[in-house]
């Protein structure tokens, strides 16, 4: 399975780009994702519970950071073994642009399962595959920006958007750039 998209965020380059980086980040992006350790020059191990059409399994694996461009562009790659239920391997080529009022996020997903969850069929797994793809960068964006960040119209150009104290994400408090 292969799909691409992108996502505008509102946060700097540099702040996106340290998101991607960031442990804790990632974890709260992968959906049921249990634990998560390690770095990014180390790679992370990982531990997700999932469930696939009537196939329920707790994978664990690795997730390694490669092709780095700093600032600009990076692939995660993870693949996870899930006992009986098969494995799963996927990568994500992600590139930043700045744009205007953040950044336009960009990625490219594959991904392919093996053992019990291949006799799914392509539908379910497809499905699947592009629902855990997007939820994980709604998630990233979530974190970024914060829970409401992409509820609601966007301000008029040139408005002071309200309540944007409350907008920001944890990781922007983290930086402190409340």
């Amino acid at each position: 399975m292969q799909m691409s998209d992108a996502r505008q965020i509102d946060a700097a380059p540099h702040e996106v780009w340290a998101a991607l980086l960031d442990p804790e980040v990632l974890k709260a992006s992968v959906p049921g994702c249990e634990e998560l350790t390690g770095s990014a020059a180390e790679g992370f191990e990982a531990v997700v519970a999932q469930k696939v059409g009537p196939v329920k399994a707790r994978f664990t694996g690795v997730v390694t950071v490669s092709d780095v461009v700093e600032g600009e562009s990076l692939t995660l790659s993870g693949e996870g073994k899930g006992g009986a239920a098969g494995f799963a391997r996927g990568e994500a080529r992600v590139r930043l642009e700045p744009a205007e009022g953040g950044t336009l996020l960009h990625y490219a997903v594959e991904a392919k399962v093996g053992g019990k969850l291949a006799q799914l069929g392509s539908r379910i797994i497809d499905g699947f595959a592009r629902k855990m793809a997007d939820d994980f960068f709604s998630r990233f964006q979530a974190a970024v920006e914060g829970p409401g960040a992409d509820e609601g119209p966007e301000p008029a150009e040139g408005a002071e958007p309200e309540g944007e104290g409350a907008k920001k994400g944890w990781f922007k408090r983290v930086l402190g750039k409340e």
